[in-house]
C-alpha cells in the first residue's frame, strides 16, 4: 500500500471517529452548536474530512500515486467527493437539531384520563394508587377519592393537584375495560 493511501485512510479514519463522537452528542469544538454561533458544525467538518480521506485513498490506489501529479489528482478526487458529503452532513445534522417533538405532558393532561385502581383508594383522607395513560405511556399515581374505591375498579381523573397525585371517581362498570 502506498504512503499517500495510508495518509488518506488515516484522515478518513480520524474523521469517522470524530463524526461518531459528534453524533453521540459530544460537540467537540462547539463550532456549529446553535448557542455558539459558529457557521460550521463538527459533523460537517468530520463528514468532509472522512469523504475526502476515503475518496482520495481510493483514487491514490487506482492511480498508483507515486508522483506529485498523481497525488494532486487523488487530492482533487477527494475534494470533489467531500463537498457533497459535507453538504449532506450539514442538511442531516440541521434536520436533526430542528426536529419538532411532541409537547411534554403536564399535570393538566391527566384530567379526563381513564384508568384502573392498583392499590385501594380510601374514602376522604389517605391515598391509594391508580394507573392511567399519559402521553401513551402507563403512569402510576397516588389517588384520593370521596368514596372508597377497591383494587381493579375503573376510574376517571377529575383533578390533578400535583404531578404525582390525582383526585378520582369510580366509573360505572361496562363491558369494555380501559387500555391502561
Amino acid at each position: 500500500m502506498l504512503t499517500a493511501t495510508v495518509v488518506f485512510l488515516a484522515i478518513g479514519g480520524v474523521a469517522v471517529a470524530v463524526l461518531a463522537v459528534a453524533l453521540l452528542g459530544g460537540e467537540l469544538l462547539h463550532l456549529g452548536h446553535p448557542d455558539a454561533g459558529g457557521p460550521v458544525s463538527t459533523e460537517v467538518v468530520a463528514g468532509f474530512a472522512g469523504a475526502f480521506g476515503f475518496a482520495a485513498a481510493a483514487a491514490s490506489e487506482l492511480l498508483t500515486a507515486r508522483t506529485a501529479g498523481s497525488i494532486a489528482l487523488a487530492v482533487a478526487v477527494g475534494a470533489l467527493a467531500a463537498v457533497p458529503a459535507a453538504w449532506l452532513a450539514w442538511r442531516l445534522s440541521r434536520a436533526a437539531r430542528n426536529m419538532r417533538t411532541d409537547a411534554t405532558p403536564q399535570r393538566q393532561h391527566l384530567v379526563g384520563s381513564l384508568g384502573v385502581v392498583v392499590t385501594p383508594v380510601p374514602a376522604g383522607t389517605g391515598y391509594g394508587e391508580v394507573r392511567v395513560r399519559l402521553g401513551g405511556q402507563p403512569v402510576k399515581l397516588y389517588a384520593r377519592a370521596d368514596r372508597a374505591i377497591p383494587t381493579g375498579a375503573r376510574i376517571f381523573v377529575v383533578e390533578a393537584p400535583s404531578e404525582t397525585s390525582v383526585v378520582v371517581e369510580e366509573t360505572p362498570h361496562t363491558e369494555e375495560a380501559p387500555h391502561t
